[in-house]
């Protein structure tokens, strides 16, 4: 069946908010621009929950990204940076009239279908109702769905510590302390005490634990430094409010059962005195303008989902991405359930969230629920350069750079397994697997990092599925750098549609000579 084709000279597949840096920068430089979406709204996760935004250092904001977060400092009369981000609805706005400023064509609600190779580059993409072709292809989805359709190499999930030489690659110590991690001793069976150790036989664990494999004595393997594939949590970024008459009713979700949540409970047990809401949820008043809170995962348990269901999402289809969204989102309504009514819950948590709820002036054709799951990671380009843990920890000067990062190695939690605590203690208890927080200086990423190996697909950049390791795009994913790293993709690829060359044989100093030129925008 044939569609309607529309000719661009630059086509953006996902309308992230680094898609919109790219369509924004190749439109700026010259090029006619089509940007492709999926969904139905622009902007990505800076428009679907996550507001308070990782900046690492403000300095290394500039360009259009920083006129972008000028624009949000104008909107709310503060001074750029004075608010801790934008409320979804605001920012969302915010990219549409700048698409639309810059005559910017927007296709929304068009999941990509095909995509169409000749000569060893991408000729065209085709959604459901209409075929796009362009003669610079920019994959700006959270997944890299563009990418993986033109057999552009990559990978999924951890590395093992020996493929790059890097100290924090591989699986991690599930017993490492911290706020991300369980305070006090819980037991993982369903039943008490469990097994001996040294025995093999199988034990009934409670919901919400991933079951290790075991060794010969009957402990969990750790395999530390190992590869596994895995990748940390994906969750719903709430945004919620404390203001009265300014939010949604929690109604009691269908078939919910709160043994999900005994784990949850067991904690609450031992250490609820100690705990406020705000330690579970990372409640603040206030936080956001207009008396929302932006939630993100801030605890041992939290609104993270640590059972691996996120393992299929980079691979899967519009059907099966919808039904691990649902789970996601059913899993939040029954946390915020739970921690609201459950009678294992002590009560000045229960009253502390009794004033919070769903903001109802937010994502209202979803029941105030994000549009989008936050997917932290997924596909990784294995392009031209891979950008490594040592190139974070020990920058140098690259004279191929064309953006710059700074934020931690932020690696959230990956799973919640258990572990016996040490020999002389035979104790077992629930950890969560796999959280790093490494500081990192600013660094450079160089335009390799954005480009496929140059038999694959040649007309394509890739800012946000881009070429790294797992530990290195553990900094990479903040929203302001993959920002920067769309607007480098899109400049790139109007400078190459203008000149009829492959992106690949673009100088990075011409990219960082219009990037300069926009250095002080905002």
């Amino acid at each position: 069946m044939s569609v309607p084709t529309t000719q661009a000279e630059v086509c953006v597949y996902g309308a992230t908010a680094a898609g919109v840096m790219a369509a924004l920068a190749a439109a700026r430089a010259g090029a006619d621009v089509a940007l492709v979406e999926a969904g139905r709204h622009v902007g990505g996760m800076v428009a679907s929950g996550l507001s308070w935004t990782d900046f690492g250092d403000h300095d290394a904001v500039s360009g259009l990204v920083r006129e972008f977060y000028a624009t949000v400092a104008r909107y709310y009369d503060v001074t750029i940076f004075g608010v801790k981000g934008p409320e979804p609805h605001v920012a969302e706005k915010i990219f549409a009239d700048l698409l639309a400023d810059a005559r910017v064509r927007v296709e929304l609600g068009c999941p990509l279908v095909s995509v169409e190779i000749a000569a060893g580059e991408i000729s065209g993409i085709k959604g459901p109702t209409r075929r796009f072709q362009a003669g610079v292809f920019v994959d700006a989805s959270y997944e890299g769905d563009l990418m993986a359709q033109a057999g552009v190499s990559f990978r999924v999930g951890r590395e093992p510590r020996s493929l790059h030489g890097e100290h924090w690659a591989g699986r991690q110590p599930a017993y490492r302390p911290g706020a991300h991690n369980f305070a006090a001793i819980v037991s993982p069976f369903a039943g008490t005490p469990g097994p001996s150790p040294g025995t093999r036989a199988p034990a009934p664990l409670l919901p919400e634990i991933v079951a290790p494999g075991l060794d010969e004595r009957g402990w969990p393997e750790e395999a530390l430094g190992e590869g596994d594939g895995a990748l940390q949590a994906y969750q719903l970024r709430l945004c919620m409010t404390d203001r009265p008459g300014a939010g949604l009713p929690l109604a009691e979700p269908a078939g919910f059962d709160p043994a999900r949540f005994e784990v949850l409970a067991r904690y609450l047990a031992v250490a609820g005195e100690r705990l406020g809401a705000s330690q579970l949820l990372g409640l603040v008043p206030d936080l956001l303008p207009g008396g929302k809170c932006d939630v993100n995962s801030i605890g041992p348990f939290s609104l993270n989902v640590l059972d691996g269901s996120n393992r299929t999402w980079p691979g899967a289809g519009s059907a099966a991405r919808e039904a691990i969204y649902e789970h996601h989102r059913r899993y939040a309504h029954e946390l915020l359930y739970f921690l609201t009514t459950g009678a294992a819950v002590p009560a000045h948590i229960r009253q502390e969230l009794a004033w919070w709820s769903l903001a109802a002036d937010e994502f209202t054709d979803n029941a105030g629920w994000p549009h989008q799951l936050y997917v932290r990671e997924a596909r990784r380009m294995v392009g031209r350069h891979v950008l490594t843990e040592q190139e974070l920890l020990h920058p140098g000067s690259d004279a191929s750079a064309v953006a710059t990062g700074s934020y931690n190695i932020d690696i959230r939690e990956i799973e919640r397994t258990w572990r016996y605590l040490p020999e002389y203690v035979p104790q077992a208890g629930v950890f969560n697997e796999g959280y790093l927080s490494v500081p990192v200086p600013p660094y450079s990423v160089p335009y390799g990092c954005l480009l496929p190996r140059r038999e694959e697909a040649a007309n394509l950049l890739v800012p946000v599925c881009c070429s790294a390791s797992h530990v290195a795009y553990g900094s990479l994913r903040t929203e302001p750098t993959l920002m920067a790293l769309g607007e480098a993709a899109g400049t790139a690829a109007a400078l190459a549609s203008r000149s009829g060359a492959p992106p690949g044989d673009i100088d990075p100093a011409a990219i960082r000579q219009v990037l300069g030129r926009r250095q002080n925008l905002g």
